[in-house]
This record gives C-alpha cells, sequence and structure tokens, in this order.
C-alpha cells in the first residue's frame, strides 16, 4: 500500500512539473526578429514575451533571428534552431528576400519547405507575412505578396498577413534606416500581433 501511494505521489508530482513548464515559443526571422538596431530588452522576442506573460501565458520566447537571413537561410538553420523541444514556432522571413529582389520561386520553394518541415514535426505554426515594396514594379509585388497567403493556406497554418503592419514607412516608428522599427515600433508590432501568438499558444495548451 505504501508504495503504491508513493507511485502515485511521483507520478503526481510528474504531471504537476509538466503542467507548470513554461512553454517554448520558437520565433525563426531576420533583423527583424533580431533586434538589429536595439538594446537588450527593447528586441521584438522579449517585448512579446512580456506582453505574454502579462496576459497570463507561461512561456519563453526565444529569438532565433539572425540579421540578413532570407527564406534559403532559415531553411538551412532551421533544424538546429527550432529545437525539437520546441512547442510553437512562428516565422518571420522574407523581408531581405524581398529588398535584394531576389526571385520570387526561390523564396516560394524556400518557404515551402520551412512550412514542410514544421508541419511533419507537428510543431504548432505562426507565419508572419511580409510585403513588397512599391518600388520593385507591381509584377513582382504581386507575386511576392500571394507567397505568404498561398503556403500558409496549403499547409494549414495559421497567417498574420503583415509583420510591420502599422510600422512600415512611418518615420516616427523606425530607425534611422526606415527599415528596422524603433523601440515603439516594435511595441505597436507587438501589440497588433499578440492576439495571433495568443491563439498559437491556446491552441498548444488545448
Amino acid at each position: 500500500m505504501f508504495r503504491v501511494a508513493v507511485q502515485t505521489f511521483a507520478l503526481v508530482a510528474t504531471i504537476g512539473a509538466a503542467q507548470a513548464k513554461a512553454l517554448k515559443l520558437v520565433a525563426l526571422g531576420d533583423s527583424l526578429t533580431a533586434g538589429y538596431g536595439l538594446k537588450a530588452g527593447q528586441r521584438f522576442p522579449e517585448v512579446l514575451e512580456k506582453a505574454l506573460r502579462a496576459k497570463g501565458y507561461d512561456v519563453s520566447v526565444i529569438n532565433a533571428g539572425v540579421s540578413g537571413d532570407t527564406l534559403g537561410d532559415g531553411l538551412a538553420r532551421f533544424d538546429w534552431s527550432v529545437p525539437p523541444d520546441a512547442d510553437a514556432l512562428m516565422i518571420e522571413l522574407g523581408a531581405n528576400d524581398m529588398l535584394r529582389g531576389l526571385a520570387v520561386a526561390g523564396a516560394q520553394r524556400a518557404l515551402s519547405a520551412i512550412l514542410s518541415k514544421a508541419t511533419q514535426t507537428h510543431i504548432p505554426t505562426l507565419l508572419a507575412g511580409m510585403k513588397a515594396a512599391p518600388n520593385l514594379g507591381p509584377d513582382y509585388r504581386a507575386a511576392f505578396d500571394r507567397i505568404f497567403p498561398e503556403l500558409a493556406d496549403q499547409y494549414s497554418v495559421a497567417l498574420y498577413p503583415f509583420f510591420l503592419e502599422g510600422v512600415a514607412a512611418d518615420p516616427k516608428l523606425n530607425q534611422p534606416d526606415g527599415l528596422h522599427p524603433n523601440i515603439d515600433g516594435v511595441k505597436i508590432i507587438v501589440e497588433r500581433i499578440l492576439p495571433a501568438v495568443q491563439a498559437l499558444l491556446d491552441k498548444v495548451k488545448g
């Protein structure tokens, strides 16, 4: 009887510890995620984590952003950037493909491969879309902008249409280069994307 009671207590303790374990959300991205030009505590993953914790989520947001990365670069490092114990994934890539005018077909193949890896590992995923700058021309812009909603639909992952929504091209919300958000811009990005991230984590918890 005593042995059974001890085993039961150990099982309950193990379950409790598992339930108490913080969720691990990996943010796979480029300089927008890495926090180019920002200080510690001001970067997107850190501000997002603080906002989520304020909403009652026990979560750790892992900064897997690398400045300059394209979708192809993100694909190349996916396996070591997204550890097996990750509970959820947010993908923020594509800005550098667009800024360099890289072929849309290549960007699409890379993102498709990233999403394929995510779905094969059954990790709940949120795709943060990117949009092409107007100066790249209407044909490139239309083709590039289609990549994200089409692949999100194909792989049945959640889509946040434009990561820089409300921030892009606003001098007050960006650093002097006009490309990277300042701390005020990051706060707006987090405020706008927060419901989508909450839905992602609710899916994990559910």
